[in-house]
């Protein structure tokens, strides 16, 4: 099955959300030459957003809906390091696409909240994290959360590719994002429920496209 003809099913049981389609491919692509070139994602978001970064890195990190088996020269080794415990680890490891939820770490997330600033939370880990090749998705209902604002322009200074999911009028993710995904909602709960097929959908496409 090729990538995009997960893409072509959304717009089939979301046909609202055809208005997005391209912004969607395109993140796809950013995606795809992200992971093509060894990068990793990171994720953030406030909320029910925070809780989508982690669902999503759960998408990526393991299997989804395909198996992921490691290569067999990965299984080979693990079994001469250690032939009991080698083996039940080449039976058992899944492949995974590198991604990392900002929204997680409270040791870190609390000692800058209380010793630097808060709403520069994301940022930090996203200048602790990132590298150019690496991209960033912010997600915000409104387009305007200042945390992750402040995240995308730490990540577009160290030359990493931006996404932004979103709803309303885009707010000012969609003004600085390199592609941002504006559902076409404008209820906070209506806009979280199209965000789940959206990115259901590009974990989908990813998974098709490396495994």
């Amino acid at each position: 099955m090729e990538p995009m003809k997960y893409l072509e099913e959304l717009m089939e049981r979301y046909p609202n959300l055809s208005c997005v389609r391209e912004e969607i491919k395109n993140a796809y692509e950013i995606l795809e030459a992200c992971y093509v070139n060894g990068g990793k994602l990171l994720i953030a978001g406030n909320g029910g957003s925070c809780a989508d970064a982690e669902h999503i890195v759960g998408e990526l990190m393991k299997g989804f809906v395909k198996r992921r088996s490691v290569s067999p020269e990965f299984q080979e080794t693990l079994k001469e390091i250690d032939p009991e415990m080698g083996s039940a680890l080449a039976e058992k490891l899944q492949g995974g696409l590198p991604a990392i939820a900002l929204t997680g770490h409270p040791g870190l997330s609390t000692a800058f909240l209380n010793d630097v600033d808060g709403d520069m939370i994301f940022a930090q880990q996203t200048y602790g994290y990132g590298k150019k090749g690496d991209v960033l998705l912010g997600i915000s209902t409104s387009g305007n959360s200042k945390n992750v604002m402040y995240a995308m322009t730490a990540a577009r200074a160290l030359g990493m590719k931006t996404i932004g999911l979103t709803g309303k009028d885009g707010g000012q993710l969609k003004k600085t994002a390199d592609v941002s995904i504006v559902v076409p909602e404008s209820e906070t709960f209506k806009i979280q429920e199209l965000h789940l097929p959206v990115y259901h959908a590009l974990c989908l496409m990813l998974e098709e496209r490396f495994f």
